[in-house]
């Protein structure tokens, strides 16, 4: 494949996709557009960008990567697709997709864009959190699938399979309903968790002292950019708010059962949640299988 690759936002999952796209493919070219000029300078140092380029240079490209905050692609996304020729497919990577597809329904150039969500990433952010591999055995999810011309399906398909991505289908409303419980909320958890110790912690000696590893697992998400998830957030609110009230319910039983020492009850809520592992066990292997 020869192609003129353009990331629109050049951080870890922008930035991972060009690295992994380098190496997948020969005689590729990607092109970086940023609106800040230090992590195009920076992205370009690293050889994760081979080039600078603005929107009037995307009449140039093959394929498009969108990977900026969500609230920005309800306003930049129709832009970019006017810029394309009409033989170039643009995807998104952004974790909410049912107002993406909704302000793109009736663009002209609807059948130029994939909706994709790549469920990858870290809790680093920027030009120099972009790793290789980031999509090893990772689901990317594609919504709308049906709304994209057959032949750039198969061009975007192409590099999905070469990062080593799985693919599933699914609706946009379903995709930002599940998306809230096992994305969302977990991020939600993180950050309050994280405010929770801060605030009752003034001596952040005994916080570092000690916090253990399980402290350190279930905090890490709280290191995320707060630039990025708080539109997240904004755009899947009615189904996060859903799960916060489920979540808020299951912290008040326990809590009650703290309260009455009813300690039957709180091993046997953990012994039915420990069947999680088994759930994440199986997915696994499923996905080794696949």
């Amino acid at each position: 494949m020869i192609m003129n690759v353009f990331v629109i936002g050049i951080g870890l999952i922008g930035g991972s996709l060009a690295k992994d796209i380098k190496s997948a493919f020969d005689n590729v070219t990607v092109y970086g557009v940023e609106s800040n000029e230090a992590n195009l300078a920076e992205a370009l140092t690293l050889g994760i960008i081979d080039k600078k380029a603005i929107y009037q240079d995307l009449q140039l490209a093959d394929m498009v990567i969108v990977s900026i905050p969500v609230d920005v692609m309800v306003t930049e996304l129709p832009a970019i697709l006017d810029a394309v020729n009409e033989d170039c497919v643009v995807f998104d990577v952004g974790s909410t997709k049912s107002q993406i597809c909704k302000v793109l329904e009736n663009h002209p150039k609807r059948r130029n864009f994939l909706a994709c969500h790549p469920i990858a990433g870290t809790e680093f952010s920027g030009p120099s959190a972009a790793i290789n591999n980031l999509f090893k055995d990772k689901t990317n999810i594609i919504c709308e699938v049906e709304l994209t011309a057959f032949k750039l399906q198969e061009r975007a398909l192409k590099v999905f399979q070469a990062v080593g991505m799985r693919i599933r289908y699914m609706n946009p409303v379903a995709h930002d309903k599940h998306i809230a419980y096992v994305s969302h909320l977990s991020h939600i958890s993180a950050f309050m968790l994280g405010k929770t110790v801060i605030e009752k912690e003034k001596n952040e000696r005994d916080i570092f002292d000690m916090a253990g590893s399980g402290f350190e697992s279930t905090v890490r998400l709280a290191k995320s950019s707060p630039a990025m998830w708080t539109p997240i957030f904004k755009q899947n609110k009615e189904n996060v708010v859903e799960t916060l009230e489920e979540y808020i319910q299951n912290l008040t039983a326990f809590k009650e059962m703290l309260l009455n020492d009813d300690y039957e009850g709180i091993y046997n809520e953990m012994n039915n949640t420990n069947k999680i592992k088994g759930i994440l066990n199986r997915n696994t292997v499923k996905q080794e299988i696949e």
